[in-house]
């Protein structure tokens, strides 16, 4: 059986360029789910917010027919669309992510600006994917057939590869930018971190950790509750704020 489908917005990104901005007519088995459907054009369910049926919104499970006309969007931030049948989950209050083996360096980021980010540089898909599902974590991922997996609810495909790109990709994307917390996280294990006050007994007993000549012009430490390594001021401090001017800029654009 025939049906049309159009993909809309962004979604052209993960179409070939001769599918891309205009209806197609495909050939669909009896029986095929609109999910399916979608996927075949290698499009990861969880990139799709709304899918309009003949003009009236179904969920991934909708069984085609002869004849449906299928429109596909992403999510939409300024149109009111409150009465369709949204198909991602609620937005997290606070975001919390898997990444995948292949964005470790953006892991590592996320954690600078306050996220909690998972990260194992030997977990496979199975893994990711049973991880996102049971604690309600983003998976981040390159891999469009990762983000295919039907237990997989929460996730975004990274389109770049630098990682202060894709930073700044997925702040737009999910309007991270009130909950950037700084410091907040250690980007070596994920814990939590806390002043090291001077002078203090754990102090006393853990500023061998730090270099004499680092002690001796440094006034401000942190240590993880978790790992308990210690941090302070360095020469990361610039490319994190260079970081943190461009999210703002792009907060501020994004507001205009």
């Amino acid at each position: 059986m025939m049906v049309r489908i159009r993909f809309y917005q962004e979604l052209n990104f993960f179409l070939k360029k001769e599918q891309q901005q205009h209806g197609l007519e495909v050939e669909s088995a009896p029986g095929q789910t609109v999910k399916d459907l979608i996927e075949s054009f290698s499009v990861p369910h969880v990139e799709v917010d709304l899918v309009l049926v003949n003009g009236e919104s179904v969920d991934f499970s909708y069984q085609l027919r002869e004849g449906d006309s299928v429109a596909v969007y992403p999510v939409f931030e300024s149109l009111d669309i409150s009465t369709v049948n949204h198909l991602r989950p609620e937005p997290l209050r606070e975001p919390r992510f898997i990444a995948d083996v292949h964005l470790g360096t953006l892991a590592r980021r996320l954690r600078t600006l306050g996220f909690y980010t998972e990260y194992q540089n030997h977990a496979d898909d199975s893994y990711l994917a049973e991880r996102s599902a049971r604690e309600g974590l983003i998976l981040l991922s390159r891999d469009r057939q990762l983000l295919m997996r039907r237990i997989v609810s929460r996730g975004v495909y990274i389109k770049n590869t630098k990682p202060n790109e894709q930073v700044r990709e997925l702040a737009a994307r999910l309007d991270l930018y009130e909950k950037i917390r700084p410091f907040k996280r250690c980007v070596v294990c994920n814990g939590l971190l806390r002043r090291l006050e001077i002078g203090s007994r754990e102090w006393e007993e853990r500023q061998h950790q730090i270099p004499p000549g680092v002690r001796k012009w440094c006034r401000s430490f942190r240590i993880c509750d978790s790992c308990g390594k210690i941090f302070w001021r360095g020469s990361h401090l610039n490319r994190l704020q260079a970081l943190l001017h461009q999210l703002e800029q792009d907060a501020r654009r994004k507001a205009e």
